[in-house]
């Protein structure tokens, strides 16, 4: 199963006033595992970047000058999400500004039923939040100390940890991993074929009268039987 985990950065917070895509970050996910394989562009949005915009994302409008348009990255980007699920933090916000660059070039949108947004699944998981991607990261222990501002990649690499966390897959992935490394075989099993001799031998559990009544037993099966090669001597355990 192939899924895109995706977010991007904008000019503002509205496609339909002039704002634009600057960032766009991708990361491929066959199995809820990371595969390595992904998609990452700065574009160039033909518009100044409001100072109160880069001081979220850090980039500013010198910056993205030299940087292609969306119509140069249009047909790689869709290639790479190609009919998959994409998995998207606040699905709506980010959906909406692919769809008005989309539109632009006379593409088909992309559609909302092939979207997971994970602030959805955050809110019926954790209703009291908050559920901020940097919450989500506090709260599941991932580390986002390199997430100084807000960054496309960076913030779909911390959100592929996030979904599998949210979806509670990661204990099941990590038990998985254990097992496939010990061939298959059951952790605790493992642990226990590689302990030492007890230090005290159990009782043995067969009695007198059943030791005797087994030896009575193979002794009707001829001088041969395989059984008398593991009799202890009369009179021993």
């Amino acid at each position: 199963m192939r899924e895109i985990v995706l977010d991007t950065e904008t000019t503002g917070l509205d496609p339909r006033k002039g704002d634009r895509l600057i960032e766009i970050g991708c990361v491929e996910l066959v199995n809820r595992i990371p595969t390595g394989n992904e998609f990452h562009r700065f574009i160039n949005p033909e518009r100044n970047v409001p100072a109160e915009a880069e001081a979220v994302h850090g980039l500013s409008t010198q910056f993205l000058l030299d940087k292609p348009l969306f119509s140069s990255v249009a047909d790689d980007f869709l290639k790479f999400i190609a009919g998959d699920t994409l998995v998207i933090h606040n699905a709506t916000f980010d959906v909406g500004f692919l769809n008005m660059e989309l539109e632009r070039l006379k593409h088909p949108a992309i559609a909302m039923s092939r979207v997971v947004d994970t602030l959805q699944l955050a809110r019926r998981k954790h209703p009291a939040g908050p559920n901020s991607l940097d919450a989500l990261c506090k709260r599941y222990g991932i580390d986002n100390s390199k997430r100084i501002k807000h960054g496309a990649l960076m913030d779909s690499i911390l959100l592929a940890d996030v979904y599998v966390e949210l979806l509670g897959e990661r204990q099941a992935s990590l038990v998985l991993q254990t097992e496939r490394s010990r061939g298959g075989r059951d952790q605790r099993a493992g642990s226990v074929a590689t302990r030492g001799p007890r230090p005290v031998p159990l009782e043995p559990r067969l009695t007198a009268d059943m030791v005797a009544a087994h030896r009575a037993f193979v002794e009707t099966l001829g001088p041969k039987a395989l059984w008398k090669r593991f009799f202890a001597p009369e009179g021993t355990n």
